[in-house]
């Protein structure tokens, strides 16, 4: 009977090599991760490819009782009503006007509640996969409050990028609930 235990196919040609630890999971070895970019009126987000759940092309949503000039109202998808934002409103820093060429990015949430574990946010196109590595990756500094929905101004290889707030926009969503 043959031998058992770790040496036990040291000399076997068919025997599967031994199998590194590997890395974090959702990182790879040099810390890079996969992030989108995402065209907004008025600037680009940046994004962990992580968050989102799908890219739909635009269809009008179902306009929302609410009146917040920044929810542009909400679609179903996979079960769900989903809100639809238009973040350059929300932030500030332009006017979202979808049409043809527009996109659906649906994000998940992670900020533990239940009825909103997705919205989305209109672009103006297809996000754009890129790597981001701490050495392509400076944050701006900013004199003053950053723009509702921003959590930082930043650079990603030399490009100006807005990172989103996810939280924010979800406490934000809450509170539209709430009130109606």
């Amino acid at each position: 009977m043959g031998s058992v235990g770790p040496d036990a196919h040291a000399n076997d040609p068919i025997a599967p090599a031994p199998v590194a630890p590997s890395p974090s999971w959702g990182q790879q070895e040099t810390g890079d991760i996969r992030g989108v970019l995402i065209q907004v009126a008025g600037g680009r987000l940046l994004l962990p490819n992580a968050t989102i759940a799908e890219v739909l092309s635009y269809a009008e949503p179902e306009s929302d009782p609410s009146g917040v000039d920044w929810l542009l109202g909400r679609f179903r998808w996979r079960g769900w009503q989903i809100p639809l934002i238009a973040f350059a409103r929300l932030a500030g820093i332009g006017e979202d006007k979808p049409g043809l060429g527009s996109k659906v990015i649906v994000l998940k949430a992670f900020g533990g509640d239940r009825r909103i574990p997705f919205f989305a946010i209109v672009t103006q196109g297809f996000p754009r996969l890129v790597t981001v590595s701490r050495a392509a990756l400076e944050v701006e500094a900013q004199d003053g409050d950053l723009p509702l929905g921003v959590q930082a101004y930043v650079r990603l290889n030399d490009e100006p990028a807005l990172l989103p707030d996810l939280l924010q926009i979800e406490e934000r969503l809450r509170e539209v609930r709430e009130a109606a």
